[in-house]
């Protein structure tokens, strides 16, 4: 009894390590991705190029680490949706370029993981994606309201105070704006659904790197015809500086995916979106902090730390 208590503590402990980097790194992976974007000057082209690089990658990888690409004879009798994880990446980063011009840089933050929160509990709840089901009690709940009001009080808090400062510089609210950020929702709800179809995909090949990169052939497959749909016109604009770790978005992406693949099975998708969601907006307060990848320098304030305390507590009650 006490090694298997010590067993799953080490793997929690594993599950946290690897889902703080991760999303530590999600927000390096928009910085990025945002940069190429100017040089290639296509959202889509630059996704398809990221996708392209990090699927490489993962072929690299699979060569090196499982020697062989075979797939697990049972995959073939699994449910169809175990092959709509790419699709599903494809279309919550898609949803990230609508979204920004619209409802503004915070609210394209806020929406998604209200969604992913949401999805994840329900996912553990329901046993959806052949996951483990865990029941979704008052503990549970007390933590993701946690979470939420630490993700509030990270990044829209200080936004919110601004504008009670300063009243005369608050734009009147667009009608539409509501149903853009319900869309922001379902496209966190989306992005939950990715991770436990890829968590069971891992699962069944019995390998995270596989899992990984089949999400990565389907994603780039999809942005390859929705930029022959929309006729995207290569460019590079030469008059950019361009850095080498622009090209580094993909291999970021390779790496959130196949991580999440890995930690999903061992806590549990609601427990994983937290986990990933702590890192992400560990960050991003990072970059600002520091002005990483031509960010504007930004101090982190007592209250953004207060939130991530918060958060940290919210996941504790969660996983009890």
């Amino acid at each position: 009894m006490i090694r298997t208590t010590r067993t799953k503590g080490g793997l929690l402990i594993l599950a946290i390590i690897i889902g703080l980097i991760i999303g530590i790194l999600v927000p390096v992976q928009t910085s990025v991705n945002t940069r190429l974007r100017g040089i290639v000057g296509s959202p889509f082209l630059a996704s398809l190029l990221s996708f392209s690089i990090g699927t490489v990658f993962l072929i690299v990888l699979t060569m090196f680490v499982e020697r062989n690409f075979s797939l697990n004879p049972g995959v073939w009798s699994e449910p169809g949706w175990i092959w709509i994880g790419g699709v599903l990446g494809v279309i919550f980063l898609t949803g990230n370029i609508l979204l920004f011009p619209r409802i503004g840089g915070v609210q394209t933050v806020i929406m998604p993981i209200f969604g992913q929160v949401l999805m994840g509990l329900l996912i553990d709840n329901f046993g959806w994606f052949s996951t483990n089901s865990t029941p979704l009690s008052s503990t549970r709940l007390i933590g993701a309201g946690f979470v939420l009001l630490g993700v509030v009080g990270t990044v829209a808090l200080g936004d919110w105070l601004a504008k009670r400062r300063h009243p005369e510089q608050v734009k009147p609210v667009d009608s539409t704006i509501y149903g853009w950020r319900v869309l922001g929702v379902v496209m966190g709800m989306m992005s939950a659904a990715q991770a436990a179809i890829n968590g069971h995909l891992g699962v069944v090949l019995d390998s995270a790197i596989k899992a990984a990169l089949i999400s990565f052939i389907v994603g780039t497959l999809t942005l390859l015809l929705v930029n022959v749909i929309v006729r995207t016109k290569w460019q590079f604009n030469r008059s950019l500086p361009t850095p080498w770790w622009i090209w580094i978005g993909g291999l970021i992406g390779a790496l959130f995916i196949a991580g999440n693949a890995v930690i999903v099975p061992l806590v549990g998708t609601g427990v994983a979106v937290v986990i990933v969601t702590i890192g992400l907006l560990t960050g991003s307060l990072l970059i600002d902090r520091f002005g990483w990848f031509g960010a504007a320098k930004t101090p982190v304030t007592g209250v953004q730390l207060f939130s991530l305390g918060l958060m940290i507590v919210g996941i504790v009650l969660i996983r009890l």
